[in-house]
């Protein structure tokens, strides 16, 4: 799998909350620049292993669900 791509507007979104976590929590002011290259670091270095963290737990999930289903079969009795 490549990088991870995030949509221009999803991509804006993120941008403005680490705007306005930067503000709140430390008292700094954060411009866009900034801003982008903070949440590229995240997606390149941390993006990963959230991305897998959630494959792994989807893989879990389904597994645990498809466990159930054939719990749901039908047998003929003899």
């Amino acid at each position: 799998m490549g990088k991870i791509k995030i949509d221009k507007a999803k991509n804006e979104e993120m941008r403005k909350t680490i705007v306005n976590y930067f503000y709140k929590e430390r008292d700094e002011d954060l411009g866009d620049l900034a801003s982008q290259l903070i949440l590229e670091f995240f997606l390149d270095e941390l993006g990963p292993f959230i991305y897998n963290q959630g494959v792994e737990d989807a893989y879990s999930y389904t597994k645990n669900i498809t466990e159930d289903i054939l719990a749901l079969q039908i047998y003929r009795r003899n």
